[in-house]
Protein backbone atom coordinates (compact mmCIF):
# COMPACT_ATOMS: atom_id res chain seq x y z
CA UNK A 1 0.00 0.00 0.00
CA UNK A 2 2.43 2.44 0.80
CA UNK A 3 5.01 1.58 -1.84
CA UNK A 4 1.48 2.18 -4.54
CA UNK A 5 0.94 6.05 -2.59
CA UNK A 6 4.71 6.67 -3.46
CA UNK A 7 4.19 5.64 -7.18
CA UNK A 8 1.42 7.53 -7.57
CA UNK A 9 2.71 10.36 -6.02
CA UNK A 10 5.90 10.10 -8.31
CA UNK A 11 3.77 9.97 -11.44
CA UNK A 12 1.47 12.76 -10.10
CA UNK A 13 5.16 14.92 -10.01
CA UNK A 14 6.37 13.79 -13.21
CA UNK A 15 3.23 15.21 -14.62
CA UNK A 16 2.89 17.92 -13.13
CA UNK A 17 7.10 19.00 -13.83
CA UNK A 18 6.12 17.88 -17.70
CA UNK A 19 2.91 20.01 -17.79
CA UNK A 20 5.11 23.17 -16.19
CA UNK A 21 8.03 23.04 -17.96
CA UNK A 22 5.49 22.68 -21.51
CA UNK A 23 3.29 25.83 -20.16
CA UNK A 24 6.29 27.86 -19.35
CA UNK A 25 8.89 26.56 -22.23
CA UNK A 26 5.82 27.66 -24.44
CA UNK A 27 6.16 31.28 -22.85
CA UNK A 28 9.45 31.92 -22.77
CA UNK A 29 10.21 31.61 -26.34
CA UNK A 30 11.14 34.70 -28.32
CA UNK A 31 9.04 37.41 -28.92
CA UNK A 32 7.02 37.15 -32.55
CA UNK A 33 8.14 39.41 -34.68
CA UNK A 34 6.32 40.47 -38.15
CA UNK A 35 8.24 41.86 -41.55
CA UNK A 36 7.62 45.62 -42.07
CA UNK A 37 8.46 47.18 -45.06
CA UNK A 38 9.62 50.37 -46.48
CA UNK A 39 9.93 51.93 -49.78
CA UNK A 40 13.88 53.43 -50.28
CA UNK A 41 14.45 56.91 -51.30
CA UNK A 42 14.69 55.32 -55.31
CA UNK A 43 10.76 54.52 -55.33
CA UNK A 44 11.19 51.12 -56.16
CA UNK A 45 13.10 49.20 -53.28
CA UNK A 46 11.23 47.87 -50.39
CA UNK A 47 13.51 46.69 -47.27
CA UNK A 48 11.68 44.60 -44.47
CA UNK A 49 12.56 45.18 -41.15
CA UNK A 50 11.19 43.22 -38.13
CA UNK A 51 9.07 44.41 -35.06
CA UNK A 52 7.94 42.73 -32.28
CA UNK A 53 4.29 41.90 -32.32
CA UNK A 54 3.42 42.07 -28.54
CA UNK A 55 0.26 40.81 -27.05
CA UNK A 56 -1.42 40.97 -30.66
CA UNK A 57 -2.03 37.64 -32.07
CA UNK A 58 -5.54 37.36 -34.02
CA UNK A 59 -5.21 38.58 -37.67
CA UNK A 60 -7.16 41.87 -37.16
CA UNK A 61 -4.76 43.18 -34.54
CA UNK A 62 -1.54 41.40 -36.26
CA UNK A 63 -2.81 43.70 -39.42
CA UNK A 64 -3.62 46.85 -37.59
CA UNK A 65 -0.10 46.60 -35.97
CA UNK A 66 1.61 46.08 -38.92
CA UNK A 67 -0.37 48.93 -40.82
CA UNK A 68 0.66 51.06 -37.84
CA UNK A 69 4.13 50.42 -37.84
CA UNK A 70 4.22 50.99 -41.86
CA UNK A 71 2.62 53.89 -41.26
CA UNK A 72 4.66 55.48 -38.74
CA UNK A 73 8.09 54.72 -41.12
CA UNK A 74 11.37 52.53 -40.04
CA UNK A 75 13.84 53.84 -37.26
CA UNK A 76 15.31 57.09 -37.80
CA UNK A 77 17.96 57.90 -39.60
CA UNK A 78 16.67 55.08 -42.56
CA UNK A 79 16.69 56.95 -45.65
CA UNK A 80 12.98 55.98 -46.74
CA UNK A 81 9.88 56.98 -48.22
CA UNK A 82 7.60 58.46 -45.58
CA UNK A 83 4.02 58.52 -45.27
CA UNK A 84 3.05 62.52 -44.51
CA UNK A 85 3.68 63.72 -41.27
CA UNK A 86 0.51 63.52 -39.14
CA UNK A 87 -1.12 60.16 -41.04
CA UNK A 88 -2.53 57.59 -38.79
CA UNK A 89 -4.45 54.47 -39.02
CA UNK A 90 -7.62 54.59 -38.06
CA UNK A 91 -8.71 51.12 -38.15
CA UNK A 92 -8.06 47.66 -40.05
CA UNK A 93 -10.73 45.39 -40.93
CA UNK A 94 -10.30 41.88 -42.85
CA UNK A 95 -12.99 41.12 -45.79
CA UNK A 96 -12.43 37.75 -47.25
CA UNK A 97 -8.29 38.24 -48.20
CA UNK A 98 -8.56 41.78 -48.24
CA UNK A 99 -6.92 44.19 -45.76
CA UNK A 100 -9.55 47.56 -45.37
CA UNK A 101 -6.89 50.26 -43.99
CA UNK A 102 -8.93 53.73 -42.85
CA UNK A 103 -6.14 56.59 -42.90
CA UNK A 104 -6.13 59.53 -41.40
CA UNK A 105 -7.23 62.39 -44.17
CA UNK A 106 -3.41 64.16 -42.85
CA UNK A 107 -2.38 61.19 -45.82
CA UNK A 108 -3.52 63.50 -48.51
CA UNK A 109 -2.80 66.71 -47.10
CA UNK A 110 0.75 67.46 -48.79
CA UNK A 111 0.60 66.51 -52.86
CA UNK A 112 4.17 65.15 -53.40
CA UNK A 113 3.65 63.76 -56.86
CA UNK A 114 3.21 59.66 -58.00
CA UNK A 115 6.90 58.66 -57.39
CA UNK A 116 5.91 59.57 -53.28
CA UNK A 117 2.25 58.29 -53.03
CA UNK A 118 3.11 55.02 -55.20
CA UNK A 119 6.35 54.45 -52.26
CA UNK A 120 3.99 55.32 -49.58
CA UNK A 121 1.48 52.62 -50.44
CA UNK A 122 3.71 50.02 -51.75
CA UNK A 123 5.64 50.15 -48.44
CA UNK A 124 1.82 49.60 -46.67
CA UNK A 125 0.58 46.56 -49.34
CA UNK A 126 3.93 44.67 -49.31
CA UNK A 127 3.67 44.39 -45.15
CA UNK A 128 -0.23 44.00 -45.44
CA UNK A 129 0.05 41.04 -47.94
CA UNK A 130 2.85 39.62 -46.47
CA UNK A 131 0.85 38.42 -43.12
CA UNK A 132 -1.27 35.15 -43.97
CA UNK A 133 -4.28 35.31 -45.47
CA UNK A 134 -3.86 38.75 -46.63
CA UNK A 135 -3.95 39.41 -51.10
CA UNK A 136 -4.61 42.54 -51.06
CA UNK A 137 -5.16 46.00 -49.39
CA UNK A 138 -8.33 48.72 -49.72
CA UNK A 139 -7.36 52.39 -48.51
CA UNK A 140 -10.03 53.86 -46.69
CA UNK A 141 -9.24 57.97 -45.89
CA UNK A 142 -11.26 59.04 -42.81
CA UNK A 143 -13.90 56.54 -43.09
CA UNK A 144 -14.86 56.87 -46.60
CA UNK A 145 -13.74 55.53 -49.77
CA UNK A 146 -11.83 57.62 -52.12
CA UNK A 147 -11.13 57.81 -55.78
CA UNK A 148 -7.38 58.76 -55.41
CA UNK A 149 -5.88 61.40 -52.82
CA UNK A 150 -5.94 65.31 -54.00
CA UNK A 151 -2.40 65.18 -56.32
CA UNK A 152 -4.54 62.23 -57.98
CA UNK A 153 -1.89 59.89 -59.01
CA UNK A 154 -2.69 56.70 -57.64
CA UNK A 155 -5.80 55.00 -57.58
CA UNK A 156 -7.55 53.91 -54.07
CA UNK A 157 -10.92 52.98 -55.31
CA UNK A 158 -10.15 49.55 -55.94
CA UNK A 159 -8.20 47.17 -53.73
CA UNK A 160 -4.39 47.27 -54.31
CA UNK A 161 -2.22 44.26 -54.66
CA UNK A 162 1.63 43.50 -55.23
CA UNK A 163 1.19 43.70 -58.70
CA UNK A 164 -0.37 47.09 -58.81
CA UNK A 165 3.51 48.30 -58.63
Amino acid sequence: MQAVRVIVLALVLVVAAAASWWFFGQRSEQPATVAVYYTKLDGTTVVPWRVSLGPARDPRSVAFYAAVQTVAGPPAGVEAVRFPAGTRVLSTDLDDGTAVVDLSSAVGAKVEGSFTESAEFKALVYTLTALPGISAVRVHVGGATVATLPGGHLELDEPLSRQSF
